[in-house]
């Protein structure tokens, strides 16, 4: 019998769906929130009935949103969280609990999947699974809130004074670690591209415009290569991090990315732990989306009689031209993505 969506689930598709509700970090939080309350109301008796509950959501969840991968990562973090509090409660069953009740360790990390292979049974109730489930949201939500400022307490160390930094667009991760890099150093120059049609890049330009010590300057996309050459660093957001360390990102990274690595010019992608996804680039159909070509030629222009013109939304920028991940946990080398990927996500839960 197939699951029905929790009225929860969606009006948050509706949210979504008509803007109200906007930017990674909420869509997270608010995912967050209505696994939260399946843990807490809804009657299962189990894990293994829980996980059922949390994957049917998630996949009407996915049917929905197929682009916001942050629905799913949340998700994969639930369900493994529940695999981890049944093992426990059931090893404090059985009396051979180890002392140790932290992060996984190196050797079971390595043995995590052939570990997989063995069954355990997820339908044998455990008492106290749903408390110890709440208490470690609690720890997500918390990492979850302090995620923005943890990746912006590490902008002195990348950032330095006198520097030139382009970035693209509006991120607000960018906007709050290049405040505080303000803040901290003196005489940037930050050059901000304004990421056309949508132009966003005036937004962020505005909001660091009041800041003292900084010069701020707007270029045209098509000025991006001939700019690259005097700057010292690019620092962009991403919209999510795939499983090989590449990016979705704004349309125009990719542009970004290929003149910094023509120039040398070091590639900064500030991505907290909650946009690294274990999906890999597929077709254009399901990775992309398309948005309204107004802006790029009016449908009412004769031009647009005679053409067909699309908008997307989203570049595939691939792991050998970013230098580092910045994330909540601290900085990361592209090819270090499958290792996070590992503590975040279990491997029987990667297909939702």
């Amino acid at each position: 019998m197939r699951e029905q969506p929790l009225k929860e689930v969606t009006q948050l598709i509706h949210a979504i769906k008509v803007g109200l509700v906007e930017g990674s970090y909420s869509i997270t939080n608010k995912t967050l929130d209505i696994f939260k309350y399946i843990i807490m109301s809804k009657s299962w008796q189990n894990a293994d009935a829980l996980m059922q509950i949390v994957r049917a959501q998630c996949k009407i969840l996915q049917a929905a949103l197929p682009q916001e991968t942050v629905t799913s990562n949340i998700a994969r973090r639930i369900l493994k969280l529940t695999r981890e509090e049944f093992d426990l409660l059931h090893a404090k069953v059985q009396h051979f609990a180890d002392d140790s009740q932290a992060s996984l360790s190196l050797h079971k990390l390595v043995t995590q999947t052939s570990e997989s292979n063995v069954s355990v049974d997820y339908s044998v109730p455990q008492q106290g699974l749903r408390e110890a489930l709440l208490d470690h949201l609690q720890e997500v939500e918390t990492e979850l809130e302090t995620s923005s400022e943890n990746i912006c307490v590490q902008a002195e160390e990348h950032i330095h004074s006198s520097e030139i930094i382009l970035t693209l667009g509006h991120s607000r991760s960018v906007e709050s670690f290049l405040k505080r890099a303000i803040k901290k150093r003196q005489f940037l120059t930050i050059i901000v591209a304004e990421c056309a049609p949508a132009c966003r890049g005036h937004n962020l330009a505005a909001s660091l415009a009041g800041e003292k010590n900084v010069e701020i300057v707007v270029i045209p996309d098509a000025a991006i290569f001939a700019m690259m050459s005097r700057v010292n660093k690019v620092i962009i957001g991403t919209h999510s991090v795939l499983a090989n360390g590449g990016l979705r990102a704004a349309c125009g990274a990719y542009t970004v990315a290929l003149a910094a690595k023509h120039y040398s010019v070091p590639v900064i992608v500030l991505a907290p732990m909650y946009k690294l996804s274990p999906l890999h680039l597929c077709e254009q159909d399901a990775f992309n989306m398309v948005g309204c070509a107004e802006d790029v030629i009016p449908y009412d222009s004769i031009p647009a009689r005679e053409a067909k013109v699309y908008s997307p939304m989203f570049d595939y920028v691939p792991p050998e031209l970013v230098t580092l991940f910045i994330s909540n946990t601290g900085g990361h080398a592209p090819s270090y993505v499958y290792r996070l990927l590992t503590e975040l996500y279990h491997p029987e839960d990667l297909e939702i």
